[in-house]
């Protein structure tokens, strides 16, 4: 019986079998396979062969302890197979495992010679949605089960994640979890096991990288001297020639004429072996968004998709508005930016299951035009608390309501009918009354598309970049949907977008009469500006 090696000598006593001319990194993933702890992840770049250097692990693990159980999962039954046959082929040829080749058990689940648990197979492959309850394993491997069909919502996404959570308690104490695979989408479960403290390697294919998003000009300032240079993506994608397209001076890059398009610099390429020039532009051409080339070859989280409505484009801000009062008038300012009107939008709900959340939308707006998404806050509880006389109201979502009227002098509420807004807006009106705040309340029948809403309120405002958010919002779940928002799927989250989108379209009420200041309402400084006050004089 052979001596047990270690694993890059293992991968590499394969490799001279097989006669790959194998690139340096894949010594590095050997390494880091055999040391890494309990928790690990590993992110290359696709076309890699990171399941065939783990087919190879998975025979090493054998060689070392052929009592070892293994539980690889894949995103369905079949990809998780085609490792476990590569795991047996490598077990039958090896020089240091050739006598483990009488194997017992199909292709989902087989014994290696010397294996003692009947109940529990050497190597038991599944699809990550599979019933595993059941198994016991020292090492769990998910390859590639972060795939566009199972994060393409957050429900699917949340449903990854329970299955996954599945694992801990199949491990045996002290068992190993590894993560291979490259993100499919923003919140990728690779940065959340990263998060929680996993060992994590991540070999991008091109170590430098720089993008101008929109190259309209002669020349660009580098920090680095470019190897490829890609213009535009998809179909009409190239990749640019030096001294023909281009020509390096100094430390930046010319232009022979602007490509006035997306421009991506790299350099220091992990395989140029493989991914040659002619090989990198036609995989350039073959993928249908930036953010699919980012996260498959960069390992940059985002979904493979495009983004519909990117909040990244969203300028974001930290200052609070303001009413400064002089010469007996109020004007409202944000920073340096004066504010020429609000509008503020309720959408109610009622909380149940399925339902939306009760959410509101603050919206500011300067007079250039600029809007700022100022709060977006979720409203809890019973739409009103009575006190003990059932007319006084002392709590609820009216009341939350009524705290942010007060706080920045909202002049003006539309709250939609639908649903359990149909008599939202009267409790909301008696709140107001009783609270003596001025503010007006304004019912409105949702009857466009919501998704068409959507989309018509954010996106040319986003692509324009005439819409700010305050950190609290980015922050905060609107962010998250916003980036989600697919107009293809009839259900999704969407109620705090839907609720901002109403108040985007909302035409900022622009004149009111003066309240007088005898009366002793709150809220009623009139801060939005206006024409002043003319005499004019007639000739007839």
């Amino acid at each position: 019986m052979p001596e047990p090696v270690s694993y890059p000598v293992f991968f590499h006593l394969w490799a001279e079998y097989q006669g790959w001319d194998v690139p340096v990194f894949h010594y590095r993933m050997a390494e880091w396979l055999e040391n890494r702890g309990d928790l690990g992840v590993l992110q290359v770049f696709r076309g890699a062969a990171k399941s065939t250097h783990l087919a190879v692990y998975n025979a090493w693990r054998y060689h070392r302890n052929p009592q070892y159980r293994v539980l690889h999962q894949g995103d369905q039954d079949g990809t998780a197979y085609k490792t476990a046959r590569d795991t047996k082929h490598v077990l039958q040829r090896h020089p240091l495992t050739r006598h483990m080749g009488d194997i017992e058990g199909e292709v989902s689940f087989w014994w290696v010679p010397g294996a003692s648990d009947q109940r529990n197979p050497s190597m038991q492959a599944a699809g990550i949605m599979s019933n595993i309850t059941s198994s016991r394993a020292d090492e769990v491997q998910n390859d590639d089960v972060e795939v566009p069909r199972n994060i393409a919502t957050p429900e699917a996404r949340e449903k990854l994640r329970y299955r996954l959570g599945e694992q801990i308690h199949i491990l045996v104490p002290g068992g190993r979890r590894l993560f291979v695979g490259t993100p499919h989408t923003h919140d990728s479960i690779y940065d959340e096991q990263g998060r929680l403290g996993a060992d994590v390697l991540r070999i991008q294919l091109f170590d430098l990288e720089y993008r101008i998003e929109n190259a309209t000009r002669a020349a660009y300032r580098l920090a680095f001297v470019p190897q490829y240079v890609f213009a535009g993506i998809g179909e009409f994608a190239v990749l640019l020639k030096p001294g023909l397209d281009y020509r390096i001076e100094g430390d930046g890059i010319t232009f022979a004429k602007p490509p006035a398009r997306v421009v991506d610099c790299y350099a220091g390429c992990a395989w140029p072996e493989r991914f040659t020039p002619v090989e990198m532009e036609k995989r350039r051409k073959q993928c249908r968004t930036l953010n699919e080339w980012d996260s498959q070859y960069q390992l940059h989280s985002k979904p493979v998709s495009e983004v519909r409505l990117n909040p990244d484009r969203i300028v974001r801000y930290d200052v609070e508005p303001v009413i400064r009062r002089a010469n007996g008038a109020a004007a409202m300012w944000l920073g340096k930016a004066r504010i020429a009107g609000m509008a503020c939008r309720w959408d109610p709900s009622s909380g149940k299951l399925k339902s939306d959340v009760s959410a509101v939308a603050l919206v500011l707006q300067d007079e250039r035009g600029c809007r700022y998404l100022h709060r977006t806050p979720r409203l809890t509880g019973d739409v009103a608390e009575f006190a003990e006389d059932g007319k006084t109201i002392i709590g609820g979502q009216v009341w939350q309501l009524a705290d942010l009227v007060e706080q920045f002098s909202i002049p003006r509420v539309v709250v939609e009918t639908n649903g359990i807004g149909a008599f939202a807006p009267a409790i909301l009106k008696a709140c107001l009354k009783q609270r003596k705040l001025i503010c007006a309340v304004k019912e409105e029948q949702a009857v466009i598309n919501k998704n068409r809403r959507i989309l018509e309120a954010y996106e040319g405002i986003i692509s324009s970049g005439m819409l700010w958010a305050h950190s609290d919002v980015l922050n905060g779940p609107f962010a998250g949907q916003l980036r989600d928002f697919n107009p293809a799927i009839t259900k999704q989250p969407d109620d705090y977008i839907d609720a901002g989108a109403g108040a985007i379209v909302d035409t900022p009420e622009r004149v009111r009469a003066t309240p007088d200041p005898n009366r002793s309402e709150k809220g009623g400084s009139d801060w939005r500006p206006d024409g002043g006050v003319h005499e004019v004089e007639l000739e007839f």
